[in-house]
């Protein structure tokens, strides 16, 4: 069966289901992260308020690299529009909890004043606590801390469980109930990939950075004014080559395998156990403090730096590969979209509808394994439409011929229009209007969020920090005039007061020394 049709027969067969499966069959969360800053624009070195609870402990508020760098977690829920509604209410909750500070409203950071001004997060005296403040000491001092503070927003995606047997059902597979599962998503990952430049194009939110977030020779970026570089045809720094990338591969021959669920598991976990000579040099306990946790290629999984993962949800301080071995993919993360900085929350509900219509297609076309020379168009493709997707006729590689960025995504868009109406009950409505919105991006990039940044910027004669500090107030303000329900408060109060007595009861409970923690902890699965 070629890839058309079969795409066209998984089509027919969701077509098919009752229309209550079809109502809403996906569940979505975010994980939206915001770098907390001064009134000055600088990033604060203050801890993280307790009022917002522990950061180790708490569902929904926590965060990333930084002590400054919050991150806003909702719940997997039905619809665009119940995620952005919690994210929202996340959002006037820590507003009202740190004072005089901001979140900044763009992916890239505020104006940096080197490393060390940037704290790393705390997560408390307890020995798992210590783990991840370690991990984040290892990153700062593999890649340096300034790239740590680059925010985006994860969209996380999931059919609902009781859809699978349907689906199965539906495309007449006779694979066990969770091999088809995992082989569904495993397929889904690869051609997020291979479709992965779409996104920076669409979404990109990052085509300038303050000229302090460079140091040494900017490369191929200009000079927008005297504190601002940028790419004239940019959309996404972020993911680009001055963004947060580890780079395994280089010299150490680290590539994680998309080729199935199991080779992907064997990929990271031969990364975690094998010794890094350049990571060497650091040391890992070093003058009696840990510098890293180990001198590996990978400290722990999450190090590898990839724009879509395959998730399973931890138990306790399960390692995630052992989730996946045991209990397959729940969810599956795309890691690439960009804070949109002309919205408050950093995203809105039409990119929501179109992300899950894009998860959704991805999930039903064919999609053979990625051979090398695949792998190094997928990587190119994604660091040159970052770099200059809004040049008109922009060339990237599909399968092993050069195409116009435009024609391949205005085909990936007509094909999703059908998916975006079977997900409106085969009518129009927001999930079809999400689509049509990113084809008159395809036909007039000046519409894209990157080209309106750089037009902004240059209508206010701005320079980025100025641009996004002038953001951040507006959705500063917008945030502190609007109410926040009394009984939604009061939950987050409690959260926040049952989060730091869950801190305090793992740090009273101790059990070991740090030594033994960590070994137990890279000892699981080799009983």
């Amino acid at each position: 069966m070629s890839p058309d049709s079969l795409f066209d027969a998984r089509l027919s067969a969701l077509a098919r289901l009752p229309a209550d499966a079809l109502r809403t069959p996906y569940l979505i969360g975010l994980e939206k992260e915001a770098l907390r800053v001064t009134p000055a624009g600088e990033v604060a070195t203050s801890a993280h308020p307790r009022a917002l609870g522990s950061s180790l402990t708490h569902p929904y508020i926590t965060t990333d690299f930084s002590e400054a760098l919050i991150e806003l977690v909702t719940p997997a829920v039905a619809s665009p529009t119940e995620a952005l509604r919690f994210l929202h209410q996340l959002h006037l909750f820590v507003y009202r909890h740190i004072g005089e500070e901001r979140l900044w409203a763009t992916s890239m950071p505020c104006v940096i004043g080197g490393s060390t001004s940037i704290p790393l997060a705390y997560y408390g005296e307890s020995n798992a606590g210590q783990m991840k403040t370690i991990y984040r000491r290892g990153l700062g001092n593999r890649y340096g801390r300034v790239m740590q503070v680059i925010a985006g927003v994860h969209f996380n995606f999931s059919l609902r469980e009781d859809l699978w047997p349907i689906l199965r059902d539906a495309f007449g597979n006779q694979d066990n109930p969770r091999e088809f599962r995992d082989q569904l998503y495993m397929g889904m990952v690869r051609n997020l990939q291979r479709l992965g430049w779409l996104v920076p194009y669409l979404f990109g939110a990052s085509p300038a950075v303050c000229k302090s977030f460079v140091k040494g020779d900017p490369g191929e970026l200009q000079s927008f004014d005297q504190h601002t570089y940028y790419h004239p045809h940019g959309t996404s720094l972020r993911m680009g080559d001055i963004g947060y990338q580890n780079r395994q591969e280089e010299g150490t021959g680290m590539k994680a395998s998309y080729d199935s669920l199991d080779s992907y598991i064997r990929s990271l976990t031969w990364a975690i156990e094998t010794p890094c000579p350049q990571y060497e040099s650091i040391g890992v306990k070093v003058a009696g403090r840990y510098e890293q946790l180990n001198d590996h290629v990978l400290q722990i999984e999450n190090e590898y730096y990839s724009t879509v993962r395959p998730k399973q949800i931890t138990e306790g301080m399960e390692r995630p590969t052992l989730a996946l071995r045991r209990r397959g993919i729940r969810y599956v993360e795309l890691r690439s979209t960009d804070v949109n900085a002309f919205h408050p929350l950093g995203v809105d509900e039409e990119q929501l509808h179109f992300l899950a219509s894009f998860m959704l297609h991805s999930l039903l076309r064919d999609s053979p394994r990625i051979n090398a020379r695949e792998r190094r168009a997928i990587d190119t493709n994604e660091v040159v439409t970052a770099h200059r997707g809004r040049e008109p006729r922009l060339m990237i590689e599909r399968e092993n011929a050069a195409v116009r960025l435009r024609v391949w995504a205005d085909k990936v868009l007509g094909e999703m229009q059908e998916v975006a109406a079977l997900l409106d009950g085969g009518e129009s409505g927001p999930h079809v209007a999400s689509v049509q919105a990113q084809q008159e991006k395809v036909r007039e990039p000046n519409s894209t969020p990157s080209a309106r940044m750089l037009a902004e910027m240059r209508a206010q004669g701005e320079s980025f920090s100025a641009f996004a500090r002038r953001l951040t107030e507006t959705h500063r303000e917008a945030f502190l005039n609007q109410p926040l329900p009394v009984a939604t408060e009061q939950e987050f109060i409690r959260l926040s007061a049952e989060s730091v007595a869950r801190q305090e009861e793992i740090e009273a409970r101790n059990e070991g020394s740090l030594d033994e923690f960590l070994a137990a902890y890279f000892h699981q699965g080799k009983e």
